[in-house]
């Protein structure tokens, strides 16, 4: 029988268990638009990017402005009448991320609060990843946002782009991923963000679409393994690569402009339920 790492906290190896038990084993190479960096069991947040840089002999470059998400909205292969029709502020922002800040209004389900609660327990505040508020917040807090990138040693070439968001007023991560664009089996070119966890990663693979009121959409919704979607990536105890994908999570994000202000929506759903909304007011 296959294992999870077993030098670790319980609760991630029962879940690894559980991507091994229910989840398909798979070669790297066949998966490439899948495979993403995964995280040691002794740190995440802001000590992942120093693991990681060190593993691979990359230099980190911090605090530069007008780096952006994507090099060039180009890179999402929409058609030129799309491009055309996205709001240019929107293609500013993720061509620019580092130039704004962000403000962050959430809503729970109350009745899917609970489960909200129990994650963040149990995974999110150990391993300071995927911090989302258990709470309610009525007013805009205020977060840190910063683009970072993993430069190789030898040619300079950026490996990985790290978006890292705090909460401004006491400094937690909230999110800590890496961002990048897949082409999937498909055809089709997604969004990928990567979330490293302890020998694994949580991937939210985001597919484009331009709304009628020129916004992007990024939804994760998706019918089966190799679509868009939520999935968990690990290692088990012999290295071996397993994933799982997580057709009932959803992740839904709209970017939009309004009144010359950007905003973000954001909709987690689990089984088709809503479960949190979250409202990103995004300055310049």
């Amino acid at each position: 029988m296959n294992s999870a790492y077993t030098m670790q906290k319980f609760q991630d190896w029962f879940t690894q268990q559980w991507v091994i038990l229910w989840g398909r084993k798979i070669n790297p190479s066949e998966y490439l638009w899948l495979i993403g960096p995964f995280g040691e069991p002794n740190g995440i947040g802001e000590t992942f990017i120093h693991q990681l840089a060190a593993k691979e002999n990359l230099i980190i470059r911090r605090n530069s402005d007008s780096k952006g998400l994507l090099d060039s909205i180009s890179s999402l292969n929409l058609s030129q009448n799309e491009i055309k029709k996205l709001s240019s502020p929107v293609i500013d922002f993720y061509e620019k991320t580092a130039d704004y800040k962000l403000k962050l209004n959430v809503k729970w389900n109350p009745f899917l609060k609970p489960f909200g609660y129990i994650v963040n327990r149990l995974f999110s505040q150990r391993i300071n990843q995927l911090n989302i508020p258990t709470q309610n917040i009525q007013e805009s807090e205020n977060l840190t946002s910063e683009i970072i990138e993993l430069v190789s040693n030898e040619n300079n070439e950026i490996r990985y782009t790290i978006w890292l968001r705090k909460f401004q007023s006491i400094g937690k991560v909230i999110y800590s991923g890496i961002y990048t664009t897949c082409k999937l089996a498909s055809g089709i070119t997604c969004i990928k963000a990567v979330f490293p966890l302890p020998k694994g990663n949580a991937t939210v693979i985001l597919k484009p679409s331009i709304g009628e009121k020129n916004e992007l959409i990024l939804d994760s919704s998706g019918r089966k393994f190799g679509d868009a979607g939520f999935y968990f990536l690990l290692n088990d105890s012999k290295g071996n690569y397993w994933s799982q994908y997580i057709k009932a999570f959803t992740d839904k994000l709209v970017v939009s402009e309004e009144r010359n202000n950007l905003k973000a929506n954001q909709t987690l759903k689990l089984w088709n339920i809503k479960v949190a909304n979250f409202e990103y007011v995004i300055e310049k």
